[in-house]
This record gives C-alpha cells, structure tokens and sequence, in this order.
C-alpha cells in the first residue's frame, strides 16, 4: 500500500460509513488536503477504521485517504496503526463473511478448532472449540458460534444462587433494562456515593483492600487517591474489557449478563476521583457485551445517570465506548491509552504512571471490569465490611474463569480462601479421563501446577506460595492425555504473535523462545535448547518494556521444570 494519499477516491459507501463516525465532512482545502474541522480528534482513528472494516469487509486505500483526510492524520502513521491489529484487513479476502476459529488452548484441547480463518483466543473458552462469524455490509453483524440463540447466563453455572455478589444479577435481570436492573437494586449504590461524597468513597475503596482483578493485583484506593488529589486537570477514567489472554472470559460475561454495573461502578468511580470522561475500551471479538453495553450507556444517559448533571447533583460525568481490534498488548494500560488516543497500541515506559500521566498525558484511573464491579458492594455496605470477606489481605470475592477437562466450564464466584480442589469440585470436577495432568493457573502468563498443588488455597499469598499467580482468574485443567508439547508451542505461538516489537527483548525472545520449542519437538538436542529457553526467558523476564515481555516464558518454564515434557534435565 502506497504510504501517501493516493488519491485513489473513497467509495460511497465507505464515505457513509465514515461519516457516520466523524459527522458530516467539512470542505476540504485543496492545498492541506484536510477538512479543518476535525483536527484535533484523532481518537476517533480507531473508530473511523472500524466503520470501513465493517461496511465494506476491508481497509482500502482510498477509504483510508479519506479517514486521513477528515482528521489530519499522516497516511504512513494511520496505515501503521491499521497494520497493527488482526481484525483489519489491508487487501480484499473474497468474502464479507469471515469465520474466526479459535486455535488457542481451551478450544485446542477441546477438539478443535472449528472450521474458518485461525485465530488467537475469542475469550470464549468455556464454549470451546469456539468461533466468531462476522459478516460486514451495511447492516455488519458478529456472533459468536452456537446452536439457538445466544445464552449469555449459560456461562454463569451459579446463576440465582444465595450469596453470590458479582454475579448476583447475572442470568436474574434482563440485560438490556434499565428498570429491571433498578429493581434488583441498581442505582442504590450511584445515590449512596453521592450522599456520603467522593472523599467517603475513595476513603471507602483504600479501606476495603480491592487490589486490581486484572493480574497485577495493585491496590484500587492507592490510585483513586492519586487522581483524585491530582491538581492536573482533566482527569480519565478508563474501565478496561480488552481480556485478550487465552483463558480469562470473566469481564465478558460480567457485561454481557449486567452491562449497568459497569455503567454505574464506572459513575461512582468518575465521581469519587473527580474524572467527568469515562472511556471503556472493549475487546472487538466481544460482539454481544459491545451492543448490551452501549444499550445500557445510552439508556443510563436518557434516565439521567450519565451526563451534566446526573440525579440533579450537579456532578458531570459521561462514558465513550471504544472497540479494540484484535491486539492482546492492548490489555496493558499504557497501550490501551495509546490505543485509544489513535496510535499503535504499543506500551509506554514507566515513569511516568498512568496517576500522573495517562490517557491525553493526564492523570487516569484505569481499571478493568470485575475490579469496578467491587465497587458497588463496597459504597453500598462500607469497605471494612468487604475486607472481612475472604482471606487475610485477599478480601472481597473473586470470579474464576473455569475451562478445559472440567464437567462444566463458566465462571464462578467464591470468597477468596477455597482451595483449587475445591473450585475445580463446584465446577463438576476432572473432565476428560478424570485423571488430572496439570492446570494452567493465571493464564498462559500464570504458570502450570501439578495435582500436588489441589490443595493450595486461591488467595494472592496462597498461588505465591506455589510459585504461581492467580493473574486473571484462569483455571484451566488438563487431564492426562494431553500432550504438552505442541499446546507450549502454541503458547509460545500467542507471545510471539502479540508481541507489539517495540523492545528488543520480547520481540527476538518470543521468536527464539518458540523456534526452539519447535526443534525440541522435532527431536533437537534437550539440553541445548532448554539451556538457550531458560537464558532467553530470563532476558525476556528482566528486560522487556511491558508485562509481556516480562511473563512470556513463566507458563512455558513451569512445564519444563514440572513436567519435563521433552525430558532431560531441568532447565
């Protein structure tokens, strides 16, 4: 593709799509090539490509002049962002309607994948083997593959039992109602928050111990505080639902089975660190939870819950939705932040933090689905009310995302404290053979235990003792006719794949790291090529610019040393 305008002429259609984004077009200066008034908005890149992708099938050349030319974006810069996510394509593909299939663990172990285009993880691994269809035209449409009509409370095994917090209303309200989610209590929290008032609620959150649920556990009151004393303005709240790491499909079921929650944690959230601009970003492959959330934002705003002045309080607040396109880095804030404000989602180097210079350089709160969704709990019944649930430092509930050889794959919601026997248990037990191999831990950037390890408690401190994580809330067991070898590769496979290349170490680590699990199952010389994984998956750990980088060999390593798959000495 040629980097300059081409002056290759968009087609009507993908005109209509595009402006239907950014507006009506302002006229265009022959001399700029740009229609002035929508410089200044390249956040809207993002959204703008995905109007072409979804109308036409494709990015075209002259499409893409035309995003260029409406929002003063150099072609060369907006193609390199295009080029970086798998959803777009850059050339015709024959059809409209293309069939991802899933080729990640949970559907790989499962049988499949399903006939179509292969794809990196779908997030819908309790359904494995799993596909999307998505089909573009002026009517673009996803889903993801199933018999019927989509269910989305079959993945809440625990739906309308006693006790349940997170998932109280998940499978019990009608997700696209704004009435029935305020008979079961929505809102109450909204108005506790503001008759306390936002110093009470952060006070609150610092209180209850909430540590982020998106693997990197950091405490929630600690950032809150930071913002919400940050004398930079303006101030962003970003909820992130880009769970793109094979294993975790928590968030998604959240949004899809109680999209208001989000709405609602995300209100009390903006008005406790003073953010009156809320951007969730939202994994593309999450057809479903996109739609039901924007039905419950635009309800929320219609019924005065989002906008200038919400419930007559005088408080501000609004939320705009953005989609990702196919891009795993993206899940790490910095690169979300990058994502969002029309650049290729590549990760930032810290410092500066996100508290102090986030999204459009300033201070922001950014935090993913399950952690907002503790926080109504938390205002509606105080944070040391929270804290006494569950165990030691590790308070409140946690969700598991349950896939694999397990009698019934979901998510489940547990107080902190039971043991990994016990999760796998109330999820029906060892699948397969029933005879257990291993489990994947934290997902494919946790680490693989043995059946020594079922008696472990799921808390922070408990998976530490293992030498293990409990990351993003994945279990996912193996029985013991799985072959290790070709699913390491295939993870191996996935960091490679993601890796955004922007350091040294994870883009030559990931690709050494999976060639040479390739030549071990081809019969290669063990002990060298384990030695040269094991001091390329040291540089990667020690080097790497993002956690990516930096957890790309800790599954791979664990199954090495644990299960000796290729044999030989430990690494």
């Amino acid at each position: 593709m040629d980097l300059r305008f081409t002056g290759d002429p968009p087609t009507d259609a993908e005109r209509e799509a595009v402006d239907r984004v950014l507006g009506a077009a302002a006229p265009v200066d022959p001399q700029l090539r740009v229609a002035g008034a929508d410089r200044g908005r390249r956040d809207l890149l993002l959204p703008a490509l995905h109007a072409l992708q979804d109308r036409v099938g494709w990015i075209s050349r002259g499409g893409l002049d035309y995003v260029c030319g409406r929002l003063s974006v150099a072609p060369a810069e907006a193609y390199g962002v295009a080029s970086f996510y798998d959803l777009f394509a850059l050339e015709p593909r024959g059809s409209t309607r293309i069939v991802h299939a899933c080729v990640d663990i949970a559907c790989a172990v499962a049988g499949g994948p399903v006939e179509g285009e292969a794809s990196p993880c779908l997030g819908l691994c309790e359904h494995a083997p799993a596909a999307l269809i998505v089909e573009a035209g002026e009517l673009p449409s996803a889903s993801p593959v199933r018999d019927g009509e989509w269910d989305a409370a079959w993945s809440v095994p625990q739906r309308g039992e006693a006790g349940l917090v997170l998932l109280a209303r998940a499978g019990v309200v009608d997700p696209s109602s704004l009435a029935s989610y305020e008979a079961h209590g929505g809102y109450d929290a909204l108005r506790k928050a503001f008759e306390i008032g936002a110093p009470a609620v952060v006070d609150e959150v610092v209180r209850s111990g909430l540590v982020g649920r998106g693997g990197a556990a950091f405490p929630t009151g600690r950032k809150w505080q930071a913002v919400a004393a940050h004398p930079s303005t303006p101030h962003y709240l970003v909820a992130n639902a880009d769970e793109s790491e094979p294993g975790p499909f928590k968030d998604r079921v959240l949004i899809e089975n109680d999209p208001f929650s989000l709405v609602e944690a995300m209100t009390i959230a903006g008005f406790a660190t003073g953010c009156e601009k809320g951007y969730v970003y939202v994994r593309g492959e999450y057809p479903i939870a996109w739609m039901r959330l924007a039905t419950a934002i635009d309800a929320a705003r219609a019924a005065g819950y989002l906008g200038d002045d919400i419930l007559g309080q005088g408080v501000r607040f609004d939320i705009e939705m953005r989609k990702g396109a196919g891009a795993y880095i993206c899940g790490e804030e910095t690169a979300l932040f990058n994502s969002i404000e029309g650049y290729r989602g590549e990760p930032r180097s810290k410092p500066p933090f996100p508290v102090d210079v986030g999204l459009f350089g300033k201070p922001t709160v950014a935090n993913n689905v399950e952690t907002l969704a503790n926080v109504l709990p938390i205002v509606l019944h105080g944070g040391d009310a929270f804290a006494r649930v569950g165990s030691g430092t590790s308070t409140g509930t946690k969700l598991f995302c349950v896939s694999g050889h397990v009698g019934r794959g979901g998510v489940y919601e547990v107080p902190f404290g039971p043991t990994l026997r016990e999760v796998i248990e109330l999820a029906g037990g060892i699948g397969g053979t029933g005879r257990l191999q291993a489990v994947l831990l934290g997902g494919v950037a946790g680490r693989f235990v043995g059946p020594e390890a079922l008696d472990t408690p799921l808390t922070f401190e408990g998976a530490r003792s293992i030498g293990a994580s409990l990351g993003s809330g994945v279990i996912l067991p193996l029985d013991d006719s799985v072959d290790l070898r070709p699913l390491l590769v295939r993870i191996a496979g996935f960091f490679r794949h993601e890796s955004c290349g922007q350091c040294v170490p994870c883009r030559v680590g990931t690709v050494r790291q999976q060639e040479a699990l390739v030549r071990l199952t081809r019969g290669g010389d063990a002990k060298r090529e384990l030695g040269l994984l094991d001091e390329v998956g040291r540089c990667m750990r020690d080097a790497s610019i993002c956690g990516l980088g930096q957890t790309a060999y800790d599954a791979i390593d664990s199954a090495l040393r644990r299960f000796r798959p290729f044999g030989g000495a430990d690494a």
